[in-house]
């Protein structure tokens, strides 16, 4: 009897979850994200490439893409005009909590889709980035807004850092949304583990997350060289002078023989 009553209210919960399912129009998100290149290898050829992320999500959702590395501690030379007359470096700004590389890609701007809330939680785009990332010296907020645009700027610059809106492709089958995009890996990554996040957006809120890692490693020539100026500094400065007195007398060879053919 008791069995049998088991059984029963097993029944009873399995027909009711499949009708709330069916007709409260609830469905569980079922996000994936996979990169192309899991692991960069940077040889003595290598001059960067293209990463590609792609994806399953549920139909209806927007998505961001967030590529970044892990927090860390970075340093800008603040630079001022000294005596009014040369300009050189007047103190050292010292920032936590800072990825040294941040790609973010979206649907739609992330400010129109997600709550300052979640945007802040996530640390998705640059107001949460300046709200996550930790400053000083610094006197008050204007003064650190000023330097994180100023920081913004140089990662900028220097390829670490790069926002996107759109360029996310997306299509539908069989019942389920598939999104790609592709993008630049510019050479100035360093070394490092990153992590891709894929968010899916519902209502102003992320609702699902998925998660994947990029290795990039120095392997051949360039990783024997990277060692060697870390750990046998003076090696490494011999090797560099004999490789640029070379260059440089093989640079004359050519103007020689240049010369000697008018």
């Amino acid at each position: 009897m008791n069995l049998k009553f088991q059984i029963s209210n097993f029944k009873f919960f399995t027909y009711l979850f499949l009708f709330l399912l069916i007709f409260t129009g609830q469905a569980f998100a079922e996000l994936t994200v996979d990169a192309n290149h899991s692991h960069v290898k940077i040889d003595f050829f290598y001059h960067g490439s293209t990463m590609s992320v792609r994806g399953v999500s549920d139909p209806g959702v927007d998505l961001i893409i967030k590529l970044a590395s892990p927090d860390g501690h970075e340093v800008l030379k603040q630079k001022g005009k000294v005596a009014g007359v040369l300009w050189m470096n007047v103190g050292t700004l010292k920032l936590e909590n800072a990825p040294g590389v941040y790609f973010l890609h979206s649907t739609k701007k992330v400010e129109d889709i997600l709550s300052s809330e979640e945007m802040e939680r996530h640390s998705i785009g640059y107001p949460a980035l300046a709200k996550h990332i930790q400053m000083s010296p610094v006197s008050n907020e204007e003064e650190k807004t000023k330097w994180f645009n100023e920081f913004v700027r140089f990662k900028e610059n220097s390829r670490l850092y790069s926002t996107s809106t759109g360029k996310i492709s997306l299509t539908e089958k069989d019942g389920k949304g598939n999104y790609y995009i592709l993008t630049e890996w510019p050479y100035q990554v360093p070394p490092g583990t990153y992590t891709v996040t894929a968010y899916a957006v519902k209502d102003r809120k992320v609702v699902e997350t998925a998660q994947t890692n990029i290795t990039v490693e120095q392997v051949g020539v360039v990783k024997t060289l990277a060692n060697m100026a870390k750990n046998n500094g003076v090696l490494y400065g011999i090797i560099s002078i004999v490789a640029a007195l070379g260059a440089g007398f093989g640079v004359g060879l050519i103007f020689r023989k240049g010369g000697g053919a008018h």
